[in-house]
């Protein structure tokens, strides 16, 4: 315990630094993924296949290698960015492309009668993607969502590759200076504890819009 209270105030830098990438990747990415999903379903074909190719790419190669790529390959086109800003560009990039599919599958999973109605009612395309189409395919994304934020979690350790001190390099950085693994375990327990309140409240989240109809 007394060498665990000896880390804890590195290790609580390492976790703030973690929670801001977590925090705010998760905002926008999930703000970019509402426009983002609507011109996946119902821009023009130039406009579709353009996010077909980036949703592709995002999804297609690890997040790591975006990471190197935005810091260490950019540079070589004359385009620099600050650790944090190159991280986050990646993040914010990938996590769009997630949550952008998992809204078209579920826009997708509803009942193609809606439109129609919406049609007839007289809301345009828009109007009926944000009161009809949206709400309801947030809902039934719920778990997909929540599998995507757990894992995002896990995820902001990737940015240690870049030399930022977030929670995992802070264990590193212990395990190297004691020479002993003692801190990865330490690291482990906090990302463990980390998920509960997190798994908790998107549950409840989830729960309570499961009586919404």
């Amino acid at each position: 315990m007394q060498f665990f209270l000896q880390l804890l105030p590195s290790f609580l830098d390492g976790l703030s630094v973690t929670l801001i990438y977590w925090i705010v990747t998760l905002i926008i990415s999930f703000l970019l993924s509402l426009p983002t999903a609507y011109l996946r379903v119902f821009g023009g074909a130039l406009i579709r296949i353009i996010l077909r190719f980036y949703i592709y790419i995002m999804r297609g190669t690890p997040l790591m290698l975006q990471l190197m790529f935005f810091y260490f390959g950019l540079p070589y086109l004359g385009i620099t960015f600050s650790r944090t800003t190159a991280a986050l560009i990646a993040f914010i990039l990938n996590y769009t492309a997630y949550f952008t599919e998992i809204l078209r599958g579920g826009i997708g999973s509803l009942d193609p009668g809606q439109k129609e109605a919406a049609q007839l009612l007289g809301y345009s395309r828009i109007a009926a993607y944000n009161r009809i189409l949206l709400p309801q395919a947030l809902k039934n994304c719920i778990p997909s969502f929540i599998n995507e934020i757990l894992t995002l979690l896990k995820d902001t350790c990737l940015v240690s590759i870049l030399g930022t001190d977030e929670l995992l390099r802070s264990a590193k950085i212990a395990a190297g200076h004691y020479a002993t693994g003692i801190p990865f375990l330490y690291v482990g327990i906090l990302y463990l504890l980390l998920n509960i309140p997190i798994s908790k409240g998107l549950s409840w989240i989830e729960k309570k819009l499961s009586y919404i109809r």
